[in-house]
């Protein structure tokens, strides 16, 4: 139900005459259980496990100071990429295959976090306003994330709410 209400929320986001919302088309094969992770206010840093230098095992977003669940699986050290307080992730590319291969976040200050196998079905995350960031990830995982798709907003940092 949590899913279909985000999806009702952004479809009438992107049909506003004000595009302060965005999401990116969908990718990788799919299949398993549908994930969406959410959190309170800005995204602060992000953890990606990743199989022998070859598919995501699993990744987790941190809101303030919160942790997500963890999305696919956890195996040794995962990379982590802590962003600095006026930092915004502002693009997802990698690939994909049956898992996804490959994910690279980056952000406005030209930092970047790579991780996995880039092999497969190549693919480029952005927002559509140009003061968007990385809000939230849904897609579907079955054991590792099968897809993925990146939700964008604009952050109000007088009310710590998105605009």
């Amino acid at each position: 139900m949590h899913y279909v209400a985000i999806f009702a929320l952004l479809t009438a986001c992107a049909l506003a005459d004000d595009a302060h919302y965005s999401f990116s088309k969908s990718v990788g094969q799919g299949g398993g259980t549908a994930y969406s992770i959410v959190g309170d206010g800005r995204i602060t840093a992000i953890r990606v496990w990743e199989v022998y230098s070859n598919y995501i095992y699993g990744f987790q977003l941190c809101y303030g100071a919160v942790w997500t669940p963890v999305v696919g699986y956890v195996s040794g050290e995962p990379n982590e990429l802590r962003l600095y307080d006026d930092e915004r992730i502002v693009q997802v590319s990698g690939k994909y295959a049956q898992y996804i291969q490959s994910l690279i976040f980056v952000t406005d200050k030209g930092r970047s976090l790579h991780m996995g196998q880039p092999a497969g079905t190549a693919f480029n995350m952005y927002p559509t306003h140009p003061d968007a960031e990385l809000r939230f990830l849904s897609g579907q995982v079955n054991g590792p994330p099968t897809s993925f798709q990146a939700h964008w907003a604009v952050f109000d940092t007088d009310s710590s709410e998105t605009n």
